[in-house]
């Protein structure tokens, strides 16, 4: 039998952005954190080079803020990247207040005032990424958790899915979701619900992202009636590493801050022939010169080379690479490592304002599912963390501004699967789980043109018909749960992607090679295009 749970906010996601906002709410507050796992299965705990910020007397944030403007290839919001921006400095002080141990320099006395060493990333103009060595978001998550574990009023709950949200006259009123332990669907009311639950790119074959980045927050969200935006803007990182036995294992873009070449399989470097910042271009440029390098010569991979670095350096500043590429037999301080593009980052997502509200009242997203306008139409590396922290104090201190009371109000429904049964065949998810995301990497991956997306379209709809069917008459599980909501995504960003008659950022087609003189961002509205 199902149980009703009552919070006053509950948070779909247990990266970032949701541990964070749970504790910058109000000590006072009954909150929820509901995940599939802990934070070693979000993205956070995925990211390696660091976090951007303004820390240092030669930088600044008018030099950050156009950075990333340069980046977002004319449209990002302007408001939203100088909140994010100005933020940083105070954002890195309050993970150190709460004992994140960032990198400091070495080759001055710390002893007066603690410098931290800064790391430069493609685009950047500056050295500003902080970090942990190479596992940054690790220890920014384990930090994160182990302050909501100490916390009365926080209840980590894994092993739990989001199915759908409770909207009942344009209010959220809460959200159903599954106990995977206990097999049932539970109901969450809460006086807010948070979305903080990840981005889509399991939506392709490859990938850097952790198994559970399957869309969830944003498919739920259009399904309850928001708008979404940008989704045709999807991130394929440059440097994964190539290898059958490591399953989405990201090279940090760091190591070609520190100057790492990309290499052809003869040896040669190719980078400087597609732009004049080389290894250091923003990832767009540098994914579709990868992709061109590797069609072009029919090869499997390109290859990454710092070999001629000091070896005590490279062991020193990125251990976790060099460890987990010795496990495969590559050692990075004499060795290439072979590399290739995956899908990386959601750069679209839930329409948000500045406090990180949804079109649906009570409804808030935050982190990789929302749409801010900050990444425009190509994220800069290290924005992201900066990004889900910054919103989840915006959400925190809004959410803590409003009567979250809902003792006068009717309660919502639970769950009814009265009409539905087990499945016995569940060949149909795992035929149609691989059938997506093989056509989403083929007709919608870095080079896209009209042929193919239409391609992709067809097979969308037809996807989401079948899943739907299916949907209706068997018990959810989290493989139907997560192919539903991929699905759903998968057609949103295909939509959005042929709304967009130009080539912009991440968006390439050779359909249409030329940029727009007036740039606009690509707008879905529920009701549009419901099947």
């Amino acid at each position: 039998m199902s149980t009703h749970y009552r919070h006053d906010v509950v948070i779909i996601g247990r990266g970032a952005a949701g541990l964070a906002l749970a504790l910058r709410l109000p000590a006072h507050y009954r909150i929820a954190v509901l995940s599939k796992g802990d934070v070693k299965q979000s993205s956070t705990y995925w990211a390696q080079g660091g976090m951007a910020a303004v820390l240092h007397a030669r930088d600044s944030v008018d030099a950050h803020v156009e950075d990333t403007l340069r980046a977002g290839a004319g449209l990002c919001h302007r408001d939203a990247v100088e909140l994010t921006v100005s933020h940083s400095r105070e954002t890195v002080d309050w993970l150190a207040s709460l004992g994140v141990d960032f990198d400091l320099r070495e080759d001055i006395d710390q002893t007066q005032s603690p410098e931290y060493h800064l790391a430069q990333e493609g685009g950047h103009s500056h050295r500003r990424i902080v970090h942990a060595a190479d596992r940054t978001g690790g220890a920014i998550g384990e930090v994160l958790e182990q302050r909501a574990r100490q916390a009365d009023n926080i209840d980590l709950l894994p092993g739990r899915i989001a199915v759908d949200l409770v909207v009942n006259d344009g209010r959220c009123k809460g959200i159903y979701v599954l106990d995977e332990q206990k097999d049932r669907v539970d109901l969450f009311e809460a006086g807010a619900v948070v979305l903080a639950s990840g981005g889509a790119s399991k939506v392709y074959l490859y990938t850097s992202n952790p198994d559970g980045a399957s869309g969830d927050g944003i498919a739920i969200a259009w399904r309850a009636g928001c708008r979404v935006a940008n989704l045709e803007f999807n991130q394929f990182h440059p440097t994964c590493l190539y290898h059958p036995e490591a399953k989405s294992f990201l090279i940090t873009e760091a190591l070609r801050g520190e100057g790492a070449h990309l290499l052809l399989p003869n040896g040669e470097r190719f980078m400087p022939r597609f732009d004049e910042r080389a290894e250091l271009a923003p990832r767009d440029i540098v994914a579709r010169a990868i992709d061109h390098e590797m069609k072009r010569l029919g090869a499997d991979c390109v290859y990454l080379d710092i070999s001629h670095r000091d070896p005590g350096f490279v062991r020193q500043h990125f251990p976790t690479i060099y460890e987990r590429c010795l496990e495969f037999g590559i050692d990075i301080t004499q060795d290439r490592i072979p590399v290739v593009p995956a899908a990386h980052y959601t750069c679209g997502g839930i329409m948000v304002d500045s406090h990180g509200r949804s079109d649906v009242e009570g409804l808030y997203a935050i982190g990789e599912c929302s749409f801010t306008g900050l990444h425009g139409a190509n994220r800069m590396a290290s924005n992201s963390l900066l990004e889900c922290l910054v919103y989840a104090q915006a959400a925190a201190r809004h959410i803590s501004e409003q009567d979250l009371s809902s003792s006068n109000a009717k309660s919502p429904p639970p769950w009814d699967e009265s009409q539905v049964t087990n499945s016995d065949e569940d060949v149909v998810i795992s035929h149609n789980w691989h059938e997506l995301r093989r056509f989403m990497w083929d007709y919608v991956g870095i080079v896209r043109t009209d042929k193919r997306l239409q391609r992709a379209l067809r097979r969308a709809d037809l996807l989401q018909a079948e899943i739907n069917e299916y949907y209706s008459n068997y018990k959810v599980t989290n493989d139907l749960l997560e192919l539903r909501n991929l699905a759903m995504v998968a057609e949103l960003m295909i939509r959005c992607a042929i709304e967009r008659r130009e080539s912009r950022g991440l968006h390439y087609t050779l359909d249409y090679p030329e940029l727009n003189p007036d740039p606009v961002d690509t707008i879905l509205i529920p009701g549009n295009y419901w099947h």
